[in-house]
């Protein structure tokens, strides 16, 4: 999961209040359900010590949800009265719930917004192709190309004049092909979708993969369902589905390579609190890995002002000269540390094949040398 959203969360002091609810509850009693949802989050902050005009703030943003339908929920980050990041969750949290902490409470986002992959599905046929945008959002059309018409089926007649024409059907075919996977090309960059699903006969589709630029072939797979067919949401979710868990797993297993030392001694990834804080502390997280239920992940850790500083115990923030510090659960901590060296973060529990002990503890990173 890129991080770059969270920036605005660092930029101002804490504490902050966090907030998961759930939306994807759409009954005739959900208005009113989601206004006594909202006075029972604000309540829980005041109850916490959150201030008054954050508890209003975050308690109007929700009211806001009345009528909304959102598919899965929505997390809310406040302080100083002002509702700072609001995103969508592509997965509904298991509860409502609220908390006030010196850090945004960030890391459920891992697992409930890290992993959303945006796909667009492409109807190819011998015409052209119909594109559609695909998310756990919904669905959108996004346009298509129209290829040539004529001339674009065989005979059976083997005669001079039919072989010229079946050559001419050919051409038509692969003229089609190409202009298909130049546009669809150009709409996977406006949309910056992570996969490419086309659908159509076998040889319609290979025949668009081929043409596709070389940067995109990792990205595609072919759904054979024939010309006409359309794929089901449960189609569409299952490719999302495989392709968050080969992405995690691939992360993982290069993780879980780096711990060996190379021939200089040196291991590419680390684990456990105060490697990582250490890590953390030079810069040189390059990947950050979380196992949400590991018993380090609410381990208490100490935080200064600037995102570098963090520390086992509080007596080793002051050894450094920071004089103001606060204590925060471990994952959170790193997840700053992360956001402020543009490093990604990935929730373990996404991989197919994770190991229960990996990384020890719950947390890991992979690292980057200067």
């Amino acid at each position: 999961m890129e991080l770059a959203f969270l920036h605005p969360l660092y930029e101002r002091p804490g504490p902050w209040a966090s907030v998961y609810v759930d939306t994807s509850r759409h009954t005739e009693h959900t208005p009113q359900e989601r206004h006594l949802t909202a006075q029972a989050m604000a309540r829980e902050l005041a109850d916490q010590g959150a201030d008054e005009a954050t508890c209003q703030a975050v308690r109007r943003a929700l009211e806001e949800l009345r009528h909304s339908t959102e598919p899965h929920g929505r997390a809310l980050f406040a302080r100083d009265g002002e509702v700072v990041l609001d995103p969508p969750l592509a997965r509904s949290p298991q509860q409502d719930w609220a908390q006030w902490a010196p850090l945004p409470r960030v890391a459920p986002l891992l697992e409930l917004a890290g992993e959303d992959p945006v796909c667009v599905v492409a109807y190819v046929d011998r015409k052209g192709a119909d594109f559609e945008l695909r998310s756990s959002f919904g669905r959108d059309d996004v346009g298509g190309v129209t290829g040539r018409q004529w001339p674009l089926h065989r005979t059976g007649s083997v005669d001079w004049s039919e072989r010229h024409f079946q050559l001419r059907v050919e051409n038509t075919w692969e003229h089609n092909a190409a202009e298909i996977a130049d546009a669809l090309a150009v709409c996977q960059e406006e949309t910056g979708a992570d996969l490419l699903i086309l659908v159509g006969d076998d040889r319609e589709q290979r025949s668009v993969h081929e043409r596709l630029p070389q940067r995109l072939h990792d990205l595609v797979v072919e759904a054979s369902r024939g010309a006409g067919s359309r794929l089901l949401d449960e189609d569409v979710e299952r490719i999302r589905t495989e392709h968050i868990h080969d992405r995690a797993d691939a992360e993982l297993e290069r993780f879980l390579a780096a711990r060996s030392p190379d021939d200089e001694g040196r291991a590419g990834a680390v684990e456990g609190v105060p490697a990582l804080i250490e890590a953390a502390r030079e810069h040189r997280i390059d990947e950050l890995l979380i196992r949400p239920d590991g018993a380090d992940a609410h381990r208490e850790v100490w935080i200064g002002e600037d995102p570098d500083q963090l520390a086992v115990r509080r007596t080793d923030l002051k050894i450094l000269g920071e004089q103001n510090s606060w204590s925060a659960r471990a994952d959170d901590a790193l997840i700053r540390s992360a956001v402020a060296t543009d490093a990604p973060a990935l929730a373990v529990s996404l991989a197919a094949q994770a190991p229960q002990d990996a990384p020890v503890g719950g947390l890991g990173a992979l690292l980057r040398w200067k």
